[in-house]
């Protein structure tokens, strides 16, 4: 199976190094001519991913008609504010008669203004292809290394191509579980990165083990109540895309929002943070799309509502803490079950 990954950040390399390491056919197509001919001459991504070494197996080319030819898989790994665009190249650069059978997203953000998760947006600028998602508690590096992981690749049919893509992607360091729940996938996904900011902060106010703890139950909670009255499965955010990459965004040191919280924690302001970075930070816009999308449909979640008015109304992050400290008290509410 010949597989294309478009984009040449820290996930999109990572993910052709693991491709190229069990022995499958991948070309890696960055979208600048410049660092397509850094990696090629260096083989090593050390604008991203330093350090880890490019196989001589894993082809890169920064023309798309020439990256698309024979891929069958295509794998998005571009910024969730910039999968549009990079649908409508791809769109343009399919050959006639593509051989391609899945587009699948490696984003995790909801589109600003639309609100819609990344796979809505490919279907809607690629409409005659199957499109899905791949995610998980799945860091860069370690995955560029070997090192063991799990991820779940989400269509909302469970046709054999997707099947097919599963035993394909698997190895002995990286086992791959299907979903049905393309939207439950997607949104624990979006979720966990506003959340993972929502950890930062309390790491940066250093409030301990203790609160962490609380935060990251009541947000495991809150993503619940949020997905559900989206149209997804509950039981799917205890799974990877949901409980498990929670759990490592929000502790991994290597987690970019993470420790963009904990920077704001430590008093800097989230524009001054944002301005001029070169990796993204997908859970800060991630914020304001669903802050817009619980507004419009009445779903309460007071964790995404604080960290809005962290990230985009100056509120200090440590008055944010003592509103959600201080809301009204309640019993633990049940998982919400449909």
């Amino acid at each position: 199976m010949n597989f294309t990954v478009i984009g040449a950040g820290a996930w999109g390399t990572a993910f052709a190094v693991h491709l190229a390491r069990i022995g499958r056919d991948v070309t890696l197509a960055p979208r600048r001519a410049e660092q397509a001919a850094a990696l090629q001459a260096g083989r090593e991504n050390a604008e991203y991913l330093p350090g880890v070494v490019l196989p001589a197996s894993l082809r890169i080319e920064t023309d798309l008609e020439r990256a698309l030819a024979e891929a069958e898989v295509v794998l998005l790994a571009c910024p969730s504010q910039a999968l549009r665009e990079t649908c409508g190249r791809v769109r343009a650069a399919l050959p006639a008669g593509p051989r391609v059978r899945l587009v699948a997203s490696l984003a995790k953000g909801l589109e600003l203004g639309t609100h819609l998760r990344p796979s809505e947006v490919m279907a809607a600028v690629l409409p005659t292809l199957l499109v899905g998602s791949l995610t998980g508690p799945t860091n860069a590096g370690e995955v560029a290394r070997g090192m063991p992981a799990a991820m779940v690749l989400a269509a909302e049919r469970d046709s054999a191509c997707v099947q097919e893509v599963q035993a394909v992607l698997s190895a002995a360091t990286l086992r791959v579980y299907t979903s049905t729940d393309l939207a439950g996938v997607e949104f624990g996904g979006c979720l966990k990165n506003i959340y993972a900011i929502a950890a930062g902060c309390c790491d940066g106010l250093k409030l301990g083990d203790n609160s962490k703890a609380a935060l990251l139950t009541r947000a495991l909670t809150e993503m619940v109540r949020v997905g559900t009255a989206l149209g997804a499965r509950a039981e799917t955010f205890y799974g990877l895309s949901g409980f498990g990459d929670l759990v490592a965004t929000c502790h991994g040191g290597w987690s970019r929002n993470r420790e963009f919280g904990q920077r704001i924690g430590e008093g800097a302001k989230p524009a001054d943070l944002v301005a001029g970075r070169k990796t993204v930070v997908e859970g800060y816009k991630t914020t304001q799309a669903f802050a817009g999308l619980c507004a419009d449909r009445g779903i309460d979640a007071p964790i995404l509502r604080e960290m809005q008015a962290i990230l985009f109304e100056d509120k200090p992050p440590a008055a944010a803490l003592a509103a959600l400290m201080t809301r009204g008290l309640k019993s633990e509410s049940p998982v919400p079950r449909r």
